[in-house]
């Protein structure tokens, strides 16, 4: 069984960086489809960032600005996210697909069957 634990979710001004970090247990996620989500008061749980074998997608409304990375030393996923914008505020959340098919990117919310506890991330304009 893997356990999900994700940090470094902060209060931070507009136009700055953060780098959130998801850490694996329980065995090792290397092959594995991860992805990031987010969910803000409100509003449902939003797409943000996927990783597979073969790549990465990320939703509209933060191309450009993060990147889904992973350190498979580590067994952890990050996510850096760089000129944040208060409409970024929400809880995020790390997730793991437990099988995946070689080549698919998993980008909907039910494709992933564990989760984290979520870290909170607060921009202020």
């Amino acid at each position: 069984q893997v356990q999900l634990v994700e940090s470094g979710g902060e209060l931070v001004q507009a136009g700055g960086s953060l780098r959130l970090s998801c850490a694996a247990s329980g065995r090792t996620i290397t092959y594995d489809a991860m992805g990031w989500f987010r969910q803000a008061p409100g509003k449902e749980r939003e797409f943000v960032a996927a990783s597979s074998r073969t790549g990465s997608s990320y939703g509209d409304s933060v191309k450009g600005r993060f990147t889904i990375l992973r350190d498979n030393a580590k067994n952890t996923v990050y996510l850096q996210m760089n000129n944040l914008k208060p409409e970024d505020t929400a809880v995020y959340y790390c997730a793991r697909r437990s099988s995946s098919s070689y080549g698919t990117i998993y980008v909907r919310e039910k494709e992933y069957d564990t989760w984290g506890q979520g870290t909170q991330v607060t921009v202020n304009s």
